[in-house]
């Protein structure tokens, strides 16, 4: 475990369609919404060319319409909101609340919002479902909107498919170990599912808290036995928005 603490870094992009929506509506609405701040030294009060491809980069697949995309196109500012850093207990309701701001932004006339701590956009929709969503969640239901809010998976190395952005919910990431064999047997969406059940498991049981190296798993009372493994974060550094202090929770194949 590091010292370092995990915050949500927001990119917030102005309308360019006349609306009038730019960097102090954007800070007006983020302090509304439980003291988030605006990065007054890096948003700035005209478009950035390369926000497309980083919009490109972070989307959320087919929930990103090509509206959203007009619209990533037609920015005319683009401000970075923060959240004060979290610890574990501050980083459930931090999170709930950045969504209720974010939904209160898109609504009153920004463009679109990505996340810089985890690299996750979705499109104007999808993040108005998900703000109505959690408003109306409890307990397990909630850690799910929040893994598909602010968690991006599967990422996939080559060797690894992973997970990034459960630190801003103050938990491992998830990890598991795949070979193009196993890539072509259960195919992405299924071991894409193993990961979101398993860091579900991390956010809503409390004995996922004092995790153990060796502990068992299994993804239905049913299932086989699978094995954890954890480890310290070492795909990033600790500088980076991506950086998780809590390390990852590797799932092994069942046994």
């Amino acid at each position: 475990m590091t010292d370092v603490t995990p915050r949500h870094v927001l990119c917030v992009l102005g309308s360019g369609s006349g609306s009038g929506f730019g960097l102090a509506d954007m800070e007006r609405i983020a302090a509304e919404h439980g003291g988030f701040v605006l990065d007054r030294e890096y948003s700035a009060g005209e478009p950035d060319p390369r926000m497309p491809e980083a919009f490109e980069a972070s989307m959320a697949g087919e929930r990103f319409e090509q509206a959203d995309r007009d619209a990533v196109e037609s920015h005319d500012s683009v401000g970075y909101l923060l959240s004060a850093p979290m610890t574990r207990g501050l980083a459930a309701d931090t999170s709930r609340r950045l969504l209720e701001a974010t939904a209160a932004l898109l609504r009153s006339g920004a463009a679109a919002v990505k996340n810089e701590s985890s690299g996750t956009a979705h499109g104007r929709d999808r993040w108005l479902a998900l703000a109505e969503q959690a408003a109306e969640a409890k307990d397990e239901e909630l850690a799910a909107v929040f893994v598909n809010a602010w968690v991006k998976l599967p990422i996939y190395d080559g060797e690894v498919l992973y997970s990034c952005g459960m630190h801003l919910l103050g938990a491992p990431d998830v990890e598991i170990e795949v070979d193009e064999e196993q890539l072509t047997e259960h195919g992405v969406p299924e071991l894409a599912m193993h990961l979101k059940v398993l860091a579900i498991y991390l956010l809503t049981d409390p004995r996922a808290q004092e995790i153990e190296d060796g502990a068992g798993f299994r993804m239905t009372e049913d299932a086989p036995r699978h094995i954890l493994r954890t480890a310290a974060c070492d795909r990033y550094e600790e500088d980076d928005f991506f950086f998780n202090p809590y390390g990852y929770v590797r799932l092994t194949h069942p046994q």
